[in-house]
């Protein structure tokens, strides 16, 4: 009975989880949001650990707590708070990555019995370039940092603070009707959590989140007892850092010992000049969802997500690291580009202990891409920003699929009706890259061609990777096509720098190309 106790309150409490996000969604104002779905909510318990996670961005999800955490350190919830934070060096990941946290109280309580969050990227907070996903040098430059703060206090919302938010970016409107989005979610997240505590009483609902959370913890170790003990070493690198240096390499050594792992960074560059910093969040996200995929496999089931997952693991990243950054050190790109090769990393390492379970290397990139400027037909400023897919790498299983986004991203694509509609820019071509995956026993999936004509003057900046070298093929599999971005101007075509920011005309073409999956054993 207990067991399936458990199973019934695992699905009710990620269905809070999944419900806060769709209206999130369905409210939110930006495409990025309610076409992209680039978002994430999830539920925690009254000391800030993770209960349940939708199924949403695994790159926000593992680093989340850490948001949480941050918020409760900060001040103590009362009832009708909610809290907003950005800040990469107290819990967030990248700016343009938004938290908002609410305590939940029960009748009675004087502290949150749990919590509610909700991530979303919003498509423009400030900064020096339209996007907010800068060729920046340190952080001041990639827009409005906030650290934890009430934007909610008591039911009521602190007006002069929003005013200020609302004043540092380009697309107030759309902003403010974002994180009114995000607001909403919360809100749901807090009824439901009532709704089903009235139901079933505080003592039914805490047992349970403790017996999921020991649950999971079980089944990692269950799972790591499963890979032979040792030491297995990997490394992997960025092409570049944004600022003219690189490659940048990620180290890893992941060791076994029994039911345990450690998993550490040492020897990974320092960090450097450009953005693709990462924060220790993002390196334990990575982490968390490689070690996810893992157990599931060796587990032969799924893992219910949430902090038990992480009991096992011991992750030590060295500070003011590419996988450690401190202050000032600019951050947009490692949230998205460093987040995805410290899961290739990951891979790579656990390929040495698992050689017939690890796919190859997936695209390794998003492909991000941010374009600005001013909108002649409806006479205001427009900020868009998008991920754009590329091919999954193969398996012992299989071939690789084309055409999607892997492991830290989860996102959608921006259909054409729905971009064309928003912005003054034309999909001249949007299709599989064919030939782009990795030749061997399984292919590596293809990735894609996304060309983009603008229709006005307008700013972009690309930050992808992959472009230097393809991603990695496993026991003689060929490696994947690298990526290539172009840039078409009176029918000349030039090519352009894997992290570039540029100026573009009315006509010009952008075409980027993605990067397709690795190969998998000899052809």
């Amino acid at each position: 009975m207990k067991a399936i106790e458990r199973e019934l309150f695992r699905n009710l409490f990620v269905s809070v989880a999944e419900e806060m996000g769709i209206v999130l969604r369905r409210t939110a104002f930006s495409p990025n949001i309610k076409e992209r779905r680039d978002y994430s909510c999830a539920m925690y318990d009254a000391s800030g650990a993770t209960v349940a996670m939708g199924d949403h961005m695994p790159v926000h999800l593992g680093a989340m707590p850490l948001s949480v955490a941050a918020a409760i350190e900060s001040f103590r919830f009362e009832p009708g708070d909610l809290a907003i934070l950005n800040d990469p060096f107290r819990g967030g990941t990248h700016l343009p990555d938004i938290t908002t946290i609410s305590g939940v109280f029960l009748p009675g309580d004087a502290a949150p019995a749990f919590y509610v969050a909700s991530r979303a990227h919003h498509a423009d907070v400030g900064g020096m370039s339209p996007g907010s996903m800068p060729l920046a040098r340190e952080i001041y430059q990639e827009g409005l940092r906030i650290p934890p703060i009430l934007l909610v206090k008591r039911g009521q919302t602190d007006q002069p603070l929003l005013d200020l938010i609302l004043a540092n970016v380009r697309t107030p409107d759309e902003r403010r009707g974002d994180l009114m989005a995000q607001i909403a979610s919360n809100h749901r997240g807090e009824d439901r959590l009532l709704e089903i505590a009235a139901k079933h009483g505080r003592e039914t609902l805490d047992r349970n989140m403790r017996a999921l959370q020991d649950y999971s913890e079980a089944m990692m170790r269950a799972a790591i007892g499963r890979i032979a003990d040792g030491e297995y070493g990997f490394s992997d690198f960025l092409d570049e850092d944004g600022a003219g240096s690189g490659p940048v390499e990620i180290r890893v050594k992941i060791t076994i010992a029994g039911e345990s792992a450690a998993v550490e960074f040492s020897g990974s560059s320092p960090q450097v000049a450009g953005c693709v910093n990462a924060n220790h969040a993002v390196a334990v996200s990575a982490a968390a969802y490689v070690f996810r995929c893992v157990a599931a496999r060796l587990a032969a089931g799924d893992i219910p997500y949430n902090s038990g997952l992480l009991r096992p693991i011991a992750i030590h990243t060295p500070a003011r690291s590419i996988v450690n950054a401190g202050p000032p050190a600019a951050m947009a790109a490692g949230n998205v580009e460093t987040s995805q090769r410290i899961t290739d990393t990951l891979l790579g390492a656990l390929a040495k202990a698992l050689p017939e379970l690890i796919p190859a290397a997936s695209s390794g990139t998003m492909n991000n891409l941010t374009v600005g400027g001013w909108d002649p037909r409806r006479g205001q400023a427009f900020a868009y920003y998008e991920t754009i897919a590329g091919g999954s790498g193969a398996s012992p299983e299989g071939h690789g699929a084309s055409a999607i986004h892997t492991h830290m991203t989860n996102s959608w694509n921006t259909p054409v009706e729905a971009f064309e509609h928003e912005y003054p820019m034309r999909i001249r071509r949007y299709g599989i890259r064919h030939g782009s995956g990795g030749a061997g026993k399984f292919r590596g999936g293809d990735g894609i061609v996304r060309a983009i004509e603008f229709l006005a003057p307008a700013e972009v900046t690309i930050l992808s990777d992959r472009r230097a070298r393809g991603p990695w093929g496993l026991h003689g599999g060929e490696d994947g096509a690298p990526g290539r971005n172009l840039l078409v101007r009176g029918g000349e075509t030039t090519p352009l720098a894997a992290k570039v920011r540029f100026d573009v005309k009315a006509g010009d073409v952008l075409q980027i190309e993605t990067p397709g999956g690795g190969g998998w054993g000899r052809s």
